[in-house]
């Protein structure tokens, strides 16, 4: 398809998709003259992905293009492809290292992932941004009176691996490893939110039921 129908197959602008031209964030078409190119429905399916990163996930093209470099690097293996991806994208702030609660929050963590026996994330570790985001949420909740109990914490982990595990299949519907990381990232972007916002309808339904209106 010309530069004009993606546009119009999209929903994007020309003046806008030119720009994620420019900026690497779409790899360009194929040259079918000196002014002309064509493109395909991996520059359609890309472009929904950068849309979801820079409109939706409020990505800083920078950090879109970093996300994207990773997902299109074929070098890497299927988890360090992924993995190097999601770490690209925005995370919670870095433990206080001078707060007291964080050296205890790092070992409920790394407890924790023993209990559970995620090896891969223990061995990982502080390398993870995830890892360091969890450790400094559960030194907050500490400093502030809140704190997470152990088993409570494991509950929900296990919670959230079964739905990492259907992620994962549904991830690997995908024909092709790139298509896979691009739908990862996707999610990570775009169902996150509608997760909390499961969450606390289930709150919401659960209060009713026990207490009424």
């Amino acid at each position: 398809m010309r530069l004009s129908e993606l546009s119009e197959r999209s929903g994007i602008a020309t003046a806008t998709i030119k720009y994620y031209l420019r900026e690497g964030l779409l790899p360009p078409g194929e040259r079918v003259s000196a002014t002309q190119a064509e493109y395909g429905e991996s520059h359609l399916r890309r472009l929904r992905l950068v849309r979801a990163l820079v409109q939706v996930g409020r990505l800083p093209i920078a950090t879109a293009r970093e996300v994207l470099a990773h997902v299109d690097d074929e070098s890497l293996g299927r988890t360090i492809r992924l993995g190097a991806a999601l770490w690209a994208l925005p995370h919670g702030p870095e433990p206080d290292e001078e707060a007291p609660e964080t050296a205890a929050a790092r070992a409920e963590v790394d407890a924790l992932l023993d209990r559970l026996g995620w090896t891969g994330a223990r061995e990982i570790g502080e390398l993870s941004p995830v890892y360091r985001s969890l450790v400094a949420g559960l030194a907050t909740l500490a400093r502030l009176g809140y704190p997470y109990e152990s088993a409570q914490l494991e509950e929900h982990a296990r919670l959230m691996h079964e739905v990492a595990v259907r992620d994962l299949d549904q991830m690997e519907t995908c024909p092709t490893r790139s298509q896979q990381v691009e739908m990862a990232v996707a999610s990570a972007v775009l169902h996150e939110p509608l997760l909390a916002s499961l969450r606390r309808l289930a709150q919401e339904e659960e209060s009713a039921r026990r207490y009424g209106y």
